[in-house]
């Protein structure tokens, strides 16, 4: 024989199994104390349901309310709340170690926008040929970024070597 399906959302009617409850009415009044048959008839008669709102208090808070709409309303608050919620991105700034300091301040503007919009910052400078014996070229152009946006950022990952590449990560303050 199968369980029965266990259903999501609030207990309402026949589920509430305290025998006793506080009730709240469609309006808000508060009607007091009373057994759940007694509340559920209550609520049968002015066409709604006996919603359980607070299910932990003692006794539980039991409201007047269609559950349908109930329901739909839960959802679209949870629904508001993952729109509202914001991803933190890796958005990444690939530079030389010879760059220029026109293109190094346009580099430095959209790395400042990326930090005040909230993303992480991964800097990536690739060496070329002979570049690669010159990695000290490198670790000051980084350091000269990590000044840069010393006020908006720190510094998640340290510059590292990976192949032909230095890598830093910087994450908004």
């Amino acid at each position: 024989m199968l369980a029965p399906p266990v259903k999501s959302g609030p207990r309402f009617n026949d589920m509430i199994t305290s025998a006793r409850v506080r009730v709240i009415d469609g309006e808000g009044e508060n009607l007091g104390i009373l057994y759940t048959a007694e509340a559920i008839e209550q609520a049968a008669a002015v066409g709604l349901d006996l919603v359980e709102v607070s299910p932990n208090a003692d006794p539980p808070v039991c409201k007047f309310l269609d559950v349908g709409k109930f329901r739909y309303e839960a959802q679209k608050k949870a629904n508001a709340a993952r729109k509202s919620q914001k991803t933190q991105e890796i958005k990444e700034i690939k530079m030389r170690p010879n760059i220029d300091d026109h293109d190094y301040d346009v580099k430095m503007r959209a790395m400042n926008r990326f930090l005040e919009d909230g993303d992480k910052v991964k800097v990536t400078l690739r060496f070329r040929g002979r570049e690669l014996s010159h990695q000290q070229l490198g670790m000051n152009l980084l350091r000269r970024v990590q000044d840069d946006v010393a006020e908006l950022a720190k510094i998640e990952a340290y510059p590292r070597m990976e192949g032909r590449q230095m890598l830093m990560v910087l994450s908004p303050k």
